[in-house]
């Protein structure tokens, strides 16, 4: 199997990553141009692409941020709001699996920036279902999120008849080159079927699992293109505009407004993802047992290309972590109410990878020029046991 001579991809990479002449891989290839890049020249476009959708009456939002109590919210908004003097609407789907420090980041956000925001929450019980259908037809208990995530901006932007919808990094373009920066590659709704969700939209999974209803996934449906046509709704990433350097801007935010950080089960970045539970842990492996790969890979093969890391300390830090097993699962099996036995049946039909032991004489810290920040000793300590399920108030799994 081909491997990048400089950072840590195969060439079995779900994106479909290729390789030059020299063995490099195109994601390492496009992050080369944010380097090269007139980044000046870039920003510019950026302000006045910006401008254009600016509401001069004060009578409506000038975008939609889509948010979360992890990854690049607090930068994409104090980016917006701060920089370029944008009023944008927020707008989150609550995951389910949700943190203690995510629930904080993510009002603390709304408070610090004073920003309306709108939080769509499916009724627990419809993404019990759904989440037992796509374990059995995907492999996978993640896309109801990743579903939701993609498509309450979308309907928000058509609802509000709100065009603009702002994201931050594209991950074709970040991870393995799909797109140059300049191609400016928008949001589309195939990219979000083929990629997000593994090829099933919501009216797909009607088809795959009759136990599921029109009224399950109602929420999850996304607008038709008359709709979106009819309003002009556009989604644009900020990282074909500005270097995008996720922990660099990470640190800018703990320094700034108090981003609290987590220690992670299966990854030394302790930026990403803080807000739910089993990103980094269950989904995690699981991803690792589909594609024989896993999230430490993906930010070593980051911090290669920043020069922080090199290629024999990435090496060793995913060998630290890459064996890990998660010790989230039994919250899912508990809300889910299925064993273990049941869960890893299912999914064993989707497993491509044989898992590994973790190489324990290898340190899981990575060495000092990629250190990620811990904020816990700063904050009120929390256990984070179970996950915290938005419904009628604060219902907490255990």
């Amino acid at each position: 199997m081909k491997q990048c001579k400089r950072c840590l991809y195969t060439e079995n990479h779900p994106l479909h990553i290729t390789f030059d002449d020299e063995g490099i891989c195109s994601g390492c290839r496009v992050h080369e141009e944010k380097f090269t890049l007139d980044w000046g020249e870039r920003e510019q476009k950026l302000r006045i692409l910006l401008e254009s959708y600016r509401n001069t009456d004060g009578m409506s939002y000038d975008c939609i941020v889509p948010i979360s109590g992890g990854r690049d919210s607090y930068y994409i908004v104090h980016v917006l709001k701060n920089i370029y003097g944008m009023n944008p609407l927020l707008v989150s789907y609550n995951k389910h699996y949700n943190t203690h420090v995510g629930i904080r980041n993510f009002q603390y956000l709304k408070t610090i920036f004073d920003c309306d925001t709108l939080q769509m929450v499916v009724q627990p019980q419809k993404v019990k279902k759904i989440t037992k259908a796509t374990i059995k037809h995907l492999g996978s208990i993640y896309w109801h999120v990743l579903a939701g995530q993609s498509v309450f901006p979308v309907q928000c932007a058509v609802r509000f008849k709100i065009p603009l919808i702002i994201w931050g990094v594209h991950q074709g373009v970040d991870q393995v080159g799909m797109y140059s920066h300049t191609d400016e590659v928008e949001m589309t709704r195939r990219y979000r079927k083929e990629h997000d969700l593994m090829g099933y939209e919501a009216e797909d999974l009607l088809v795959l699992d009759s136990d599921l209803t029109q009224n399950d996934l109602i929420q999850y449906v996304y607008p038709h293109d008359k709709e979106i046509e009819k309003v002009g709704v556009r989604g644009i990433y900020l990282g074909n505009y500005i270097p995008w350097d996720t922990k660099k801007q990470h640190e800018e935010m703990i320094e700034k407004y108090g981003y609290e950080t987590l220690q992670q089960q299966r990854t030394f970045d302790s930026y990403n993802d803080v807000d739910c539970v089993h990103y980094s842990g269950l989904h995690d492996y699981i991803k690792y047992l589909k594609f024989g790969y896993a999230k430490a890979t993906d930010h070593a093969c980051r911090e290669i290309r920043w020069g922080r890391l090199s290629r024999d300390e990435a090496l060793k830090l995913v060998s630290a972590y890459e064996g890990i097993v998660p010790s989230d699962t039994r919250y899912l099996l508990e809300w889910l109410e299925i064993s273990e036995g049941e869960l890893f049946s299912l999914l064993a039909r989707f497993q491509k990878a044989v898992p590994k032991l973790p190489l324990t004489q290898y340190s899981a810290e990575p060495p000092k020029g990629c250190r990620f920040i811990l904020t816990s000793s700063k904050v009120p300590s929390v256990k984070e046991e179970g996950y915290t399920l938005l419904e009628k108030g604060y219902i907490e799994a255990h």
